[in-house]
């Protein structure tokens, strides 16, 4: 189970970091020497962690949910059964 939360954890990322683009170019803030125009004009992790382990349990109580009822059985989806 925490193999699997920790996939549904890592994978969230991939849906919680594209919301978080707001660019220093499009900021008021100065840039610092060397910075990417691109580059998040504040990046606060905690946030993004925080929002990344919400999304990852809804993930992983809908996906064990379904794995309890049998909706998900790991044979039928092989193909085994």
């Amino acid at each position: 189970m925490l193999a699997i939360y920790s996939l549904f954890w890592a994978f969230s990322a991939f849906f919680v970091l594209p919301f978080h683009g707001r660019r220093a170019e499009d900021d008021a803030t100065p840039q610092v020497k060397g910075q990417d125009p691109g580059a998040p004009a504040t990046f606060r992790p905690g946030r993004i962690l925080l929002q990344m382990t919400i999304l990852a349990t809804v993930g992983f109580v809908l996906y064990y949910a379904a794995y309890v009822s049998g909706w998900a059985d790991p044979d039928v989806l092989t193909g085994r059964a």
